[in-house]
């Protein structure tokens, strides 16, 4: 799943430059790739306490697949004009905005307080491998067979992802554990109170329950900044890579993977070790790092300098990503867990807003600029 997410995060941001030469159309993919976590973030942290949650992450994943077949139709007939990269990264992340909290969750009820850190560690080595091996595959497939390709070739490996996805045992006592709220939900009428007015209960109940939590409060506020003014550096890459660096697809490629490299090294990191203690520090530390390595990228005019630079920062955003779900689990009573996630998953909708502002910024000052004029201010803040 996380292979065919990079690779079409990737071909699509290359496909907008290569169309439009506009860091601002780039940026827009990011945005439109992240709306759907500011506007359905909580309420996919509802269903995660509500339903079953491995039935939700199946849906999802079938709902992407269905958007990239189309898309290579689409595309295969020559019918698909820039903007349409838009609605194909709308899609998926409206079902990316569903699964985390769910997925997440399942990892704490499977692995328990005492082996979450390990298994929030091990999706994360998942994703991190898929964020090496995806932006390489998808940059030699652009150089080589073009975006009609490399789409071709995510939509059969995100195929490949829902069919095992079937596959996977969910122990029948977390199945009951969310299926007894639905049945509430079903039965509703005959308590007099309208389902509506219980979503909303249970919604404001996840709101109340993360700001009454200084730990998740100082998640949620770090999570924003990050999102606001680290996480749109992805899709300024493409840019930086052709327009400032000089190198074509296959070579921006290597250096969106050099990214996920440092990710999974921090990641395996993490996950080897037992009965980890610190998790605040690892979370700001890894924040903190990546933003120096943010700040020394975007100075960077050198291609070989610039992959070790995104490497480093790969490491930081590691500590960051894999402590934020780790510690609103650890804090959070097991009945509420998913409306957490959900409100952190909420905050990480503030990266679409990032996407606009570095998009915009850099058609006035430059993708290079754009970025260092972020990293700083995420230092002051």
């Amino acid at each position: 799943m996380y292979i065919s997410r990079w690779m079409q995060m990737t071909t699509l941001s290359w496909f907008v430059l290569e169309k439009t030469d506009s860091a601002f159309y780039v940026g827009l993919v990011g945005f439109f790739g992240m709306i759907p976590f500011l506007l359905l973030g909580i309420f996919g942290g509802f269903l995660a306490d509500k339903l079953d949650r491995k039935k939700l992450i199946v849906l999802t994943q079938f709902l992407n697949l269905g958007c990239a077949v189309t898309m290579v139709v689409l595309l295969m007939f020559g019918l698909v004009q820039y903007w349409y990269a838009y609605v194909a990264i709308l899609i998926p992340g409206i079902g990316w905005s569903l699964d985390m909290p769910s997925r997440r969750s399942l990892v704490m009820d499977i692995m328990g307080p005492s082996g979450l850190t390990n298994g929030v560690a091990l999706d994360s080595v998942g994703m991190h491998t898929s964020k090496m091996i995806g932006p390489a595959v998808a940059g030699a497939l652009l150089a080589f067979t073009g975006v009609a390709g490399s789409y071709l070739v995510l939509t059969l490996i995100m195929s490949v992802g829902c069919f095992l996805m079937l596959f996977v045992d969910q122990p029948e006592r977390l199945r009951s554990d969310t299926e007894e709220p639905t049945s509430d939900l079903k039965g509703s009428k005959s308590q007099s109170y309208n389902a509506i007015n219980q979503l909303f209960n249970n919604l404001s109940e996840g709101f109340r329950y993360a700001f009454s939590n200084q730990t998740v409060v100082a998640v949620i506020v770090i999570t924003v900044f990050m999102n606001l003014l680290l996480f749109p550096y992805m899709q300024m890459v493409t840019v930086v890579s052709k327009n400032v660096l000089n190198v074509g697809p296959l070579l921006m490629g290597v250096l969106m993977a050099s990214d996920g490299l440092g990710a999974l090294i921090g990641s395996t990191l993490i996950a080897s070790r037992q009965g980890m203690r610190y998790h605040g520090r690892v979370f700001l530390y890894g924040s903190l790092a990546s933003l120096v390595a943010l700040l020394l990228f975007s100075m960077s005019k050198w291609y070989l300098l610039s992959l070790p630079l995104l490497l480093l920062l790969g490491i930081g955003t590691s500590g960051f990503g894999t402590m934020q779900s780790t510690i609103v689990l650890l804090v959070s009573k097991p009945e509420i867990r998913g409306r957490a996630l959900g409100v952190v998953t909420l905050a990480i909708g503030a990266g679409p807003i990032g996407a606009l502002t570095v998009g915009a910024a850099s058609e006035w000052i430059g993708p290079s600029n754009a970025l260092m004029f972020n990293a700083l201010i995420g230092f002051l803040l």
